[in-house]
């Protein structure tokens, strides 16, 4: 029984690692709509949250902290427009504490760009431009979270996962689905110290594509010299997130900073960040917060660390800021990041979400 497993294991392996090495099938940048990150106050720490998160949102970042939801349920939101309001991310979280030791979650997140002109039929056969041909379409990218979190027997160390759905679709021409797992854990040590892993696509996740071109769309295909694009599949690889968070009182008023360092692995070769080698990359990035018991917070972080090249050819280091605040009142929880994602073009993003926790509904009891 143990060697048909070892030998189902590898093979396994072996197919996995054989689409590893194929760009097509594995390429580098896939799904990549799930890395942007989600909630203002995990952006306003540059993202650096895998240890500490511990709410609704950490389905989306580590599944692990939902063991710290202790309310009966707490639901999250966001929504955030990027590139000048072209691109529309929205985002929606549950969690729900099961018994003082489990809990489960649920997130949505869609990311879209609406309305885009479809000019492929613009110009008829006799060379004429009919500007009625032109339609609409959207490309949107969807994925949902279903996770599980459990603390162990050990003190101070929860795991968790997710099982996810991602479907994505390009207006009528083309569309995919796909399924992954995410696996992650998280160890308190002591009173100040909190470490986290997450992989994400920890077993790879697999989307299946699917076009649907007509004669006239191969058409233009043909004659613009672009290939036909095929049925076919593509693998999201692992990426493994590591952080570790100290946080101390300063004083005895209720005022702390807390401070977390992530870094991301990616094993699919090297990638523009900080760290890079041929087998692996490590992108790292740092948050930081101050606080005011749990009432009003301070935040900024930086990540996305690369190197870029002047029109001089002279490479220089760049980075991403990010600064943000929270203010709690009771069970509402509103937060508020200001990031830059590009700024080597300035590119600047305001980004607000909300989170409310909910206690179990009071059973109502007839009068006399």
């Amino acid at each position: 029984m143990l060697n048909k497993l070892t030998q189902t294991a590898l093979a396994i392996f072996s197919v996995v690692f054989l689409y590893g090495q194929e760009d097509k099938v594995a390429p580098k940048y896939s799904n990549e709509f799930l890395q942007i990150g989600l909630g203002a106050d995990a952006m306003g720490r540059a993202n650096a949250v895998v240890a500490s998160t511990e709410s609704a949102n950490s389905g989306y970042w580590n599944p692990a902290g939902l063991t710290k939801v202790n309310k009966w349920l707490e639901i999250s939101a966001m929504h955030s427009e990027y590139f000048a309001g072209i691109a529309k991310y929205d985002y929606l979280g549950l969690a729900k504490s099961i018994d003082s030791s489990s809990a489960m979650g649920f997130s949505f997140v869609r990311f879209a760009v609406d309305d885009i002109p479809n000019t492929t039929q613009l110009i008829d056969n006799s060379g004429r431009i009919d500007y009625d041909k032109i339609t609409t379409f959207t490309a949107a990218d969807y994925a949902f979270l279903f996770s599980y979190a459990r603390q162990l027997p050990v003190e101070g160390l929860s795991v968790g996962g997710n099982f996810k759905i991602i479907h994505r679709k390009v207006g009528d021409f083309a569309k995919s689905w796909g399924f992954g797992i995410d696996a992650g854990a998280q160890y308190q040590r002591g009173k100040h110290w909190k470490h986290g892993v997450m992989v994400r696509d920890v077993t790879s996740t697999f989307n299946a594509w699917i076009f649907n071109l007509d004669d006239e769309m191969k058409e233009v295909f043909a004659k613009t010299g672009n290939e036909l694009p095929e049925n076919g599949m593509e693998l999201t690889l692992p990426r493994i997130i590591l952080g570790s968070q100290g946080k101390y009182d300063l004083g005895k008023k209720g005022i702390y900073v807390a401070s977390e360092l992530d870094m991301a692995l990616t094993m699919d070769g090297k990638r523009n960040v900080l760290i890079k080698s041929k087998p692996f990359s490590i992108d790292p990035y740092l948050g930081l917060e101050f606080g005011y018991k749990n009432l009003v917070q301070l935040r900024m972080g930086v990540g996305n660390i690369q190197k870029i090249k002047d029109f001089d050819d002279k490479e220089r280091l760049i980075l991403q800021p990010n600064i943000g605040f929270g203010l709690n009142i009771k069970s509402f929880y509103l937060d508020y990041a200001f990031t830059n994602f590009d700024q080597s073009v300035g590119l600047y993003s305001h980004v607000v979400s909300l989170r409310i926790k909910l206690n179990k509904p009071e059973p109502k009891t007839e009068k006399p």
